[in-house]
This record gives C-alpha cells, sequence and structure tokens, in this order.
C-alpha cells in the first residue's frame, strides 16, 4: 500500500512573492507634487515600504494576493506618470546585493533593528 503523504500549504522560497512598485509621477506644480505625495501616502497604507524615493516594496505570502495588491496599486494610479510593477520570488528576493555608503549604512541597520520581525521571512 503506497503512502499518502499530506500537503501542507506551508509557504516556501518560491510561493512567497515580493512586488517591487517604481513610479515615476509630474512634481512640477504644487498640484501635481500634492498628488504625488497622495500616491506615496496610498502605497504606505496597503503595506509597502520605501526602499528608495520612488521605489516601495512589500511582501505578499502567494501570487494570488500579489496580484490583488498589484490591482490595488493600478486604482491609486493618477492620469499622469507611469508605475512599473515588478513580482519576484522570495528566492529571487535572497539574492539581493545592497551596498551602502558609511552614513546610509547606519540608517539602513537603525530601519533594520526596527523591522526585526519583518526579517523573519
Amino acid at each position: 500500500m503506497a503512502r499518502k503523504y499530506k500537503q501542507t500549504d506551508r509557504p516556501t522560497q518560491y510561493s512567497v512573492m515580493w512586488l517591487i512598485v517604481m513610479f515615476d509621477l509630474p512634481v512640477l506644480a504644487q498640484k501635481q507634487m500634492r498628488i504625488a505625495a497622495k500616491f506615496r501616502n496610498s502605497l504606505l497604507e496597503l503595506g509597502f515600504t520605501r526602499k528608495q524615493f520612488s521605489v516601495y516594496m512589500r511582501h505578499c505570502e502567494n501570487m494570488q494576493t500579489a496580484e490583488t495588491m498589484a490591482e490595488k496599486v493600478g486604482r491609486c494610479l493618477t492620469d499622469e506618470g507611469s508605475v512599473s510593477i515588478f513580482f519576484i520570488t522570495d528566492r529571487q528576493y535572497g539574492l539581493t546585493r545592497n551596498y551602502f555608503g558609511k552614513k546610509k549604512q547606519k540608517n539602513e541597520e537603525s530601519e533594520r533593528k526596527k523591522m526585526e520581525q519583518l526579517l523573519l521571512f
């Protein structure tokens, strides 16, 4: 009799996804600046963290959640500007290399300490 293995729904490094949102919004006029700030705040409300000024990222438990989140980001976009959303696996994100100058490294270390629980993934 063959063994029946119970499949678990545990996330793996290939099913966990990271969304990276990169955008370019015009900020020449005061109204455009407010719209861009509103878009950035919308990303923060959706659970994204800022990597760079126009680059935000978010951890998602699977592809379906990542696609839903990408749709929400698309709904926040204004008529002007452009947004690109990258879907990468946790495994691919783990291969990321970051290089920082000495001043920046101190800031990144303090951010990392603040978010230790998030780094468990």
